[in-house]
């Protein structure tokens, strides 16, 4: 449209002009005779003709592109209208989506004994009691990724401490043991120090070390997705976003594939403790008991990749078990480990309220 303006008053402004110095000349300046004036006159008209119709043209096009842009208008509010009516159907079907998920799963761990909730996590626990064994599960949803933590013990490298003093001590209202880990003497002093890969706030707790021995690395990414398998190479790790994650062996679900027990893992029951994933996102924690006859032996590899996939899971990461294993809520212990008292570990896994 400015284009079509400009052009307009490059065009008349000779006309213009030149009617303005006749308008304006002096008979001392400017003498024509009677034929000349004539000439002029007729020059004048049809440079005049010739503008006003050109005007009319302008005039006729502009209407045309205003009824165009009107027009253009129109359907892109249609088109932002359908848009928005497309997008509240969908957020409707997803709602109504994670509804049915949800019923699936529930209707496969059975109903929660106890459940949490707040702006920030929505917490289900459930009882497992089958033929040989026994065992606590929690169904994590989480609604701000923040409220979940792998935390050292007492805050510092090399230090213990119990699931239950980590959760009493970061304020957190659920927690389970986390990566396994090593004991080693400094200067006398007995410590405890995690093994291969344990990550905070997206940092290495002791730098990278290369997948062996089917260590595998698992956590969290910064918007609380879990992630998880043997990385070796830095970079192979790093492409995944990890923030939160420790190390232990093995994986048992891959996409909802079992993998592979390593032999020397297969058939041992013991006491377990187990994170994974549902397809939704929501996390799934379970600490089996085990070594207690009349109580739970506790339960094989195998057996407990059979029971994930009953329960529907997708991705799990076999956590460090035996005596370590402790199931940690409202600040109190809800299983039995092993040991007959909770055993000081490296890491945990928190969440807070």
């Amino acid at each position: 449209m400015r284009r079509l303006i400009v052009f307009l008053i490059l065009l008349t402004a000779p006309v213009i002009g030149f009617v303005a110095a006749i308008a304006t000349a002096q008979p001392l300046l400017f003498q024509f005779d009677s034929s000349e004036l004539y000439f002029l006159d007729e020059k004048l008209n049809s440079e005049v003709e010739k503008l006003a119709g050109y005007v009319g043209r302008v005039q006729k096009n502009v209407g045309i592109i205003k009824y165009t842009l009107e027009e253009q208008q129109k359907q892109y509010r249609e088109q932002q209208k359908l848009l928005q009516e497309l997008v509240k159907k969908s957020q409707e079907q997803k709602k109504y989506s994670d509804a049915v998920y949800e019923q699936k799963i529930l209707a496969r761990l059975g109903a929660p004994f106890e459940s949490y909730e707040s702006k920030n996590v929505q917490i289900k626990l459930f009882k497992i009691h089958e033929n040989d064994y026994r065992g606590y599960i929690a169904k994590v949803k989480l609604y701000n990724p923040d409220v979940i933590d792998v935390v050292l013990a007492k805050g510092e490298l090399g230090e213990s401490e119990t699931t239950l003093e980590a959760v009493k001590r970061e304020l957190a209202i659920f927690g389970v043991n986390a990566g396994g880990f090593y004991r080693t003497s400094i200067n006398g002093e007995v410590q405890l120090l995690p093994i291969g890969n344990t990550m905070i706030d997206g940092k290495f707790v002791t730098g990278f070390t290369p997948s062996q021995d089917d260590l595998f690395f698992s956590g969290f990414t910064r918007d609380g997705k879990l992630i998880g398998d043997k990385y070796y190479e830095k970079e192979q790790l790093l492409s995944e976003n990890p923030w939160e994650g420790v190390t232990f062996v093995p994986i048992l679900l891959k996409n909802g594939q079992p993998q592979p027990i390593p032999e020397k893992w297969q058939h041992q029951k013991h006491p377990r403790t187990v994170l994974g994933q549902y397809a939704n996102g929501d996390l799934i924690f379970i600490v089996i008991d085990g070594r207690q006859a009349g109580w739970s032996n506790g339960i094989t590899l195998e057996e407990m990749q059979i029971k994930l996939l009953e329960l529907g899971v997708v991705d799990a990461y076999n956590l460090d078990g035996g005596g370590s294993s402790t199931f940690v809520y409202g600040g109190k212990i809800l299983n039995r480990p092993s040991d007959g008292h909770p055993r000081p570990v490296a890491t945990n896994i928190v969440i807070y309220p």
